[in-house]
């Protein structure tokens, strides 16, 4: 049997690289349209000052529960995507490693939800919580380690590109870093948007470019 129908028989006894990259792809897309989908049709939740996260409490949580578990699932995937193929270059370590944290985060997330804040759902208090719950901290967290894995990924995966795609991974990460460190507590929710959309968007374009880059 030559190596070539070995391989023909692995990838149809397992997923291929190329769909679990794919997977990975997804995640961002999913979570940010989903979320900010019920953002603007969830009555009364309000983006400029209400978080996504805050989308899990209420009549219709589940689905942004499901969202935050269905993205982190897609993530994890997407980093054994990113462990076939970039086994043995630049980042074949840290960078799958990274993208598993990501799926991690965002998994512990959604099942550990945050308190009621910022007047959500009705009948929350209109600012933070005075006391917060042990699942909050939780959420805290896992969304802590959904971003920052992610910003630290764009650097490492820095090295495997040329000129180009390293400098713009730098500025993904530079530019995460800079929206949400904003001294700025009345923006942070619409920030958080931007920052997921940078990182998101970053970790979308570098798993379609490895799937071309292993086509040729």
């Amino acid at each position: 049997m030559t190596s070539t129908t070995l391989t023909q028989a692995g990838t149809t006894r397992g997923v291929s690289t190329a769909t679990l990259l794919t997977a990975g792809a997804a995640a961002g897309p999913l979570f940010l349209g989903l979320g900010l989908a019920q953002a603007f049709t969830r009555d009364g939740f309000d983006l400029s000052r209400q978080p996504l996260s805050l989308l899990a409490l209420g009549e219709h949580g589940w689905i942004q529960i499901a969202n935050f578990v269905v993205s982190g699932l897609l993530a994890l995937a997407g980093a054994a995507g990113f462990r076939r193929a970039l086994r043995g270059g630049p980042a074949a370590t840290w960078g799958p490693v990274l993208v598993a944290v990501l799926g991690v985060g965002l998994i512990v997330a959604g099942v550990l939800r945050a308190d009621p804040s910022m007047g959500w759902p009705a009948g929350a208090p209109e600012g933070n919580p005075e006391t917060m719950s042990w699942h909050s901290y939780g959420h805290g967290v896992g969304a802590m380690l959904s971003f920052g894995s992610l910003t630290v990924a764009c650097l490492v995966f820095a090295r495997r590109f040329g000129r180009v795609g390293a400098l713009a991974s730098v500025l993904v990460a530079l530019a995460t870093v800079a929206v949400m460190a904003w001294p700025d507590q009345d923006s942070v929710s619409v920030r958080m948007v931007l920052g997921s959309a940078l990182v998101f968007g970053w970790l979308t374009a570098v798993s379609l470019h490895t799937i071309t880059e292993r086509k040729h």
